[in-house]
């Protein structure tokens, strides 16, 4: 259910509903607009429906959120979340994630290295990416195959942002690693292979970092959405969502991208969408083109691979862009940004 609160609504009056709601065993979302508040609640349907809701002092209406993702649909909320990054150094412009600069995060699929990782990690910042991805523990389809370096990766990984003043994003496997990728990362990446690992969701939902969700490698939209809710309904709202291609039986691609999610997940969820056409295609070939129309769709941000040597990257080197390509891609986007009315920040 979602409460919308009249414009003269007070302190006081939200308190009141907040200690209903906790007297009820329901959880209640608070999202202040400029003119008005909304609170969501969230609890068995039942109860909700049976509780005077409309009753209670400040509350100019109740709207009933049919959508199986409460917390994460468009509704939940008055405007669309944002999720702000604090500068790394003193003086520094915080980055934020879902506002009007499209924001991109970039760096090699695996940490291979601590020279290649600085290298890119200073190509990224200087050509104007506010985020270097790289992977320090690898799900990887064989057993055989590069798992990543693992916990010295992440320590790697903390040089690179100390010593480039540059954030990161990294993916955590595990519940048993989270702690430790939590204090090195700015995001916690959940993969494709782990978007309904809801034992994992649930705890990174405890923690107050932001997260992003990459959709699942057979997911529908409502089940990224799903994932979401699993993550905020624990109490941790800095969600981010990630297409990242689907597996359908085009051959010609790794995976789908299917730039449509965009559009429709702004449509409906409040919360900021990622593209990623590294993982969507495949190949580095098609990586610029359809990170172009992502932009263009609507998306947030990107999320691309960069490895200078692909012929020799221990994972996914057949979708990863040259340093020069990665900059010719950059210049793009901001063309493309712009249009829009937006710009690559």
């Amino acid at each position: 259910m979602i409460l919308v609160l009249q414009k003269s609504a007070t302190e006081k009056q939200v308190e009141h509903i907040l200690a209903s709601a906790r007297a009820w065993g329901l959880k209640a979302n608070v999202s202040r607009g400029v003119e008005r508040t909304i609170i969501g609640l969230i609890g068995d349907e039942t109860e909700i429906r049976s509780k005077p809701l409309d009753m209670l002092p400040g509350v100019e209406s109740v709207l009933a959120v049919l959508k199986p993702y409460k917390l994460a649909a468009a509704e939940a909320r008055i405007g669309r979340t944002q999720i702000r990054l604090a500068p790394i150094k003193k003086g520094g412009r915080p980055v934020v994630i879902g506002g009007p600069e499209v924001v991109v995060m970039a760096g090699p699929c695996s940490i291979e290295s601590r020279e290649m990782l600085l290298d890119i990690a200073r190509l990224v910042k200087k050509a104007g990416g506010k985020i270097l991805r790289a992977g320090a523990f690898k799900p990887r389809t064989s057993p055989y195959s590069f798992q990543g370096m693992g916990y010295a990766g992440l320590r790697l990984l903390a040089e690179a942002r100390a010593k480039v003043g540059i954030h990161v994003i990294t993916e955590v496997m595990d519940v048993r690693d989270l702690e430790a990728v939590a204090a090195v990362a700015d995001i916690l990446q959940v993969g494709a292979r782990n978007t309904q690992n809801f034992t994992l969701l649930k705890e990174i939902g405890k923690l107050h970092k932001p997260v992003m969700i990459k959709r699942g490698l057979a997911n529908t939209i409502e089940e990224l959405l799903m994932s979401a809710e699993y993550v905020m309904s624990e109490g941790n709202h800095e969600v981010i969502l990630c297409e990242r291609g689907i597996r359908t039986f085009e051959p010609m691609t790794r995976n789908t991208l299917d730039l449509a999610a965009v559009p429709v997940l702004k449509r409906e969820s409040h919360l900021p969408v990622i593209a990623d056409p590294s993982h969507g295609t495949g190949h580095w070939d098609l990586v610029v083109p359809m990170a172009r129309a992502a932009v263009a769709a609507g998306a947030d941000g990107v999320m691309v691979e960069i490895h200078p040597n692909p012929e020799e990257a221990l994972s996914d080197g057949s979708q990863a862009l040259l340093p020069k390509t990665f900059l010719r891609m950059m210049d793009e986007l901001h063309r493309v940004a712009q249009v829009l009315g937006r710009k690559v920040g």
